[in-house]
């Protein structure tokens, strides 16, 4: 008896074509997506369309955010690789609705709708709050280093700067020399396009100089942070005292020898990363609701400690929310005297940290520190201690779920502005992503 099997042959064509809605099951994430969007406010995308005319026929802003969220939600962030997929991928092709923008096109539209994308963040945190998603009563923060689009192999130190700036100006007036000199001398030189060559050392001179001056600005606004000044050393005039010697190591606005710049990505910054190693990096910070794990504030910044950061994440929850919350719980990073000092008066009841729980801590002088040794004497208590054992479980999820669940390992984008609107997009993808996965439940 020979064996039946279902119908199967790949060149019988449809007598009548499928609805694209019919391609993906019921539930899917896509669906999920598409509604979102339809019923977010998209005036800002369609205001730089306004007045095109009826021979200007961009594609619509609707279908072009769709296909970008999606395509962050399920870990495609590149603009090549989202083009392709809009011909391979089922999901894509139903959000597209049978369009097929070129990888130069959506790379625009994203560059171009930067601030449209960010403000998207805010909304969908605002529909997760209608949706019962958001409580605000316990909030976790927590950061995470995530990779610039930048090159180790694209920087220098400042020492390095220092001496490449030496040998390029060697070699420039070489060739101006070698460029003077007599046709019968050059007879027996190799040939080599002169001009070109200086151009080519005059152009490296100068990128090398840009980040040098970047380098001693940014020393300089350190020092003036720290209390120095340029004149600090130098006694008054006519005063006939000697000039006292600095106890700083190096002179006002001096970087280190060892003081890096990236030429690829100026505003990014050498961070140490998780297990061993640095990368040109920026600070990823993240406050997490604990009712669904949905981030309710994503800023970003290009500071690798996370001690002056909380407040500018609690302003960011009151911003995005329209309330704060009333347990904030952070991890021993965010600990600072400063900070405390400028959330004193803040509404939310604050549980950061000093050291790792159940580790000898050091002793706290509370004459030079008073609000770190406040924060210590709030942790004897066995209540405090239990809501702080919940931090790592409401915080930690999130930043893990970006890197491993979506992916998302390094910007696409350089720049910290830049940087900053696509890591709230990554933000709203997972936030879609997990309001998908609750309301359904």
């Amino acid at each position: 008896m020979t064996t039946s099997y279902l119908p199967y042959n790949q060149h019988q064509q449809m007598l009548l074509p499928h609805a694209l809605q019919d391609w993906l099951p019921e539930g899917h994430l896509a669906y999920f997506v598409s509604d979102t969007v339809d019923s977010l406010d998209l005036s800002a995308f369609h205001a730089r369309y306004a007045g095109g005319g009826s021979r200007n026929q961009p594609f619509n802003p609707a279908m072009m955010v769709k296909i970008l969220v999606y395509g962050y939600a399920t870990g495609v962030f590149l603009s090549r690789k989202l083009a392709r997929k809009l011909y391979e991928d089922v999901a894509l092709r139903m959000l597209a609705a049978d369009n097929y923008p070129a990888h130069r096109t959506i790379c625009d539209f994203r560059a171009i709708h930067l601030k449209e994308l960010s403000d998207l963040f805010v909304q969908v945190v605002k529909m997760a709050k209608e949706c019962g998603l958001v409580k605000l009563g316990t909030i976790g923060v927590d950061g995470t280093k995530i990779k610039a689009n930048a090159s180790r192999h694209k920087a220098m130190s400042y020492d390095r700067m220092q001496k490449a700036e030496r040998e390029l100006k060697d070699q420039i007036d070489a060739l101006l020399a070698r460029a003077r000199a007599a046709d019968a001398a050059e007879k027996n030189e190799p040939e080599l396009d002169i001009p070109a060559e200086i151009a080519r050392r005059e152009d490296r001179l100068a990128v090398i100089r840009a980040a040098r001056a970047r380098l001693e600005d940014r020393q300089r606004q350190a020092d003036i942070a720290r209390g120095r000044s340029d004149d600090e050393d130098v006694p008054p005039e006519d005063s006939g005292k000697p000039k006292k010697k600095s106890r700083f190591k190096y002179k006002f606005g001096e970087p280190k020898p060892d003081a890096q710049e990236n030429f690829t990505d100026p505003e990014s910054r050498i961070m140490k990363r998780a297990g061993g190693g640095f990368d040109y990096a920026y600070n990823a910070q993240a406050a997490v609701d604990e009712s669904a794990h949905i981030i309710v504030a994503a800023e970003l910044v290009n500071s690798a400690a996370d001690s002056g950061q909380l407040a500018s994440v609690l302003a960011a929850v009151k911003r995005n929310v329209g309330d704060d919350a009333e347990l904030v719980l952070a991890d021993a990073g965010y600990r600072s005297e400063a900070m405390f000092e400028q959330l004193r008066a803040h509404p939310s009841e604050l549980v950061v940290a000093l050291g790792r729980i159940g580790k000898q801590e050091a002793v706290i002088d509370p004459k030079k520190r008073p609000l770190c040794a406040a924060m210590a004497d709030k942790f004897r208590s066995a209540t405090i201690q239990a809501a702080y054992r919940e931090r790592k479980w409401i915080s930690e999820p999130p930043n893990a779920w970006v890197k491993s669940v979506l992916g998302f390992r390094q910007f696409s984008m350089r720049g910290l502005a830049k940087a900053q609107a696509e890591w709230k997009l990554v933000c709203t993808a997972l936030n879609l992503r997990r309001m998908a996965k609750m309301l359904s439940a």
